[in-house]
C-alpha cells in the first residue's frame, strides 16, 4: 500500500486501494478551487458589498464534494477516526476479526443503506431537474446529489477492499 505502510501487502486490495487514492487525490484539488471561491465572495462582499449567492452554494458543494470524496480515501489509507485504547495492544488476528466484524456488522450495513437511499434521492432530484431555490443560485442540483452514490459506491469499494485484506490476512496468520 502506498500510504498506509502498517498494512502488509494484498495485491487485489493494494490495487483497489490505489485507484481509491488516486480519485481522492484528484479531487482534493477541489479544495484549491474552494480557497478561491471563498477568497473572490470575501472580495466582492467586502470590497464592493455585492456578494454572490451562487458562489456561497458553490462553496458548499466544492467542500461537500471534497468531504465525500474524502470518506473512501480515509477508508483506504486507515486515516479515519478511530478509538485505540485497546485495539493498539491486541494481537494481529484479534485486530482482523475486530475489523471483520466492525466491517460486516457496522459499516457495510451503513453505506448499503446510504447508497440505496441517496440513488432514490439523485434520481428524484434529477426528474424534477432540481435547482437552487434562490433565483441568483446554482441549477443542476441534482448534479450534486448524485456525488453521493458515487462517494458512497467509491467507500463501499474501500470497505470490501478492506475486509477482503483482513480476510487474507486472517487466514495467512499476519
Amino acid at each position: 500500500m502506498t500510504e498506509n505502510e502498517s498494512l502488509p501487502s494484498v495485491p487485489l486490495s493494494d490495487t483497489i486501494d490505489r485507484f481509491i487514492q488516486r480519485i481522492g487525490v484528484t479531487v482534493a484539488w477541489c479544495y484549491v478551487l474552494l480557497v478561491l471561491v471563498i477568497i473572490l465572495q470575501v472580495i466582492l462582499r467586502k470590497g464592493f458589498s455585492n456578494g454572490l449567492v451562487a458562489l456561497e452554494e458553490l462553496q458548499w458543494h466544492l467542500y461537500a464534494v471534497g468531504v465525500m470524496f474524502g470518506l473512501s480515501y480515509a477508508q483506504t489509507t486507515n486515516s479515519h477516526i478511530r478509538v485505540d485504547l485497546f485495539y493498539s495492544h491486541f494481537r494481529a488476528s484479534t485486530k482482523h476479526i475486530i475489523e471483520i466484524l466492525g466491517i460486516l456488522i457496522l459499516v457495510l450495513p451503513f453505506v448499503v443503506i446510504i447508497f440505496l437511499h441517496s440513488v432514490d434521492f439523485f434520481y428524484e432530484s434529477y426528474r424534477i431537474n432540481e435547482s437552487s431555490e434562490s433565483p441568483s443560485g446554482l441549477p443542476y442540483l441534482w448534479a450534486m446529489k448524485g456525488v453521493i452514490p458515487v462517494t458512497f459506491g467509491l467507500l463501499g469499494l474501500a470497505v470490501l477492499s478492506r475486509l477482503y485484506r483482513d480476510v487474507v490476512l486472517l487466514f495467512r496468520g499476519e
